[in-house]
């Protein structure tokens, strides 16, 4: 089974303590930081915008991971990469001209990513495949940490990666949502490159269940 990059989801974290909390990811072996920004439209709930992005940025040099779970990501791309995002997601499902938005991220040197919810099916997805450096498959509903994974994303994994692997592009496959100790080798064994852990990992010895998800 291949290695994943780990990207713990700072949604989990105690957010009185996320300096230190941060701070503590390199240590404990994570690749990646991944900030959750809901909007409380998009998704049922609210968290934090690029001010907290920028503070976050002081301390790790690990790379910002941001996923824009908002109803219009247009006014707020610029804003969270000169925060310090190096990866910037926004979803198929969110209003504004995609492709554009898609185009401007990667004009600010960010990497660019193309989100799905559960039920929304990858027809068409190719079209973005110019624009995206990676795709983030939600796999639970989004809007809050701690659901189960929803068992069915594991076959929209394949499906993807035969896709991307059919078209030829460098493409990277996330996952988010219920990843732990059950259902992370599920998604690995059918191609994710990339798995967001929320509170899996924030619960418990983080080092020592990063090292068991690496293999």
């Amino acid at each position: 089974m291949a290695n994943a990059k780990i990207a713990p989801s700072i949604l989990s974290a105690d957010f009185a303590n996320l300096g230190e909390a941060v701070s503590s990811l390199k240590d404990a072996g994570a690749d990646l930081v991944h900030c959750d920004v809901m909007d409380g439209v998009f998704v049922p709930n609210i968290t934090f915008g690029p001010k907290m992005v920028k503070d976050i940025r002081k301390f790790t040099k690990l790379i910002l991971d941001v996923h824009l779970m908002i109803i219009d990501p247009t006014m707020y791309i610029v804003p969270f990469i000169e925060a310090g995002a190096d990866m910037l997601s926004i979803h198929v499902e969110s209003s504004g001209d995609t492709i554009e938005n898609l185009k401007k991220i990667r004009a600010k040197k960010c990497k660019a990513g193309i989100v799905y919810n559960p039920e929304t099916p990858l027809s068409g997805i190719e079209k973005y495949f110019d624009y995206i450096d990676f795709v983030l498959l939600m796999s639970v509903n989004p809007g809050f940490g701690g659901q189960s994974y929803i068992e069915s994303v594991t076959d929209k994994i394949r499906k993807l990666k035969e896709i991307i692997i059919k078209s030829g592009k460098k493409i990277e496959i996330e996952i988010d949502g219920g990843i732990n100790e059950k259902t992370y080798k599920k998604a690995i064994s059918a191609g994710v490159d990339i798995l967001i852990a929320g509170n899996y990992l924030f619960s418990g010895d983080m080092k020592n269940k990063i090292t068991a998800m690496r293999g």
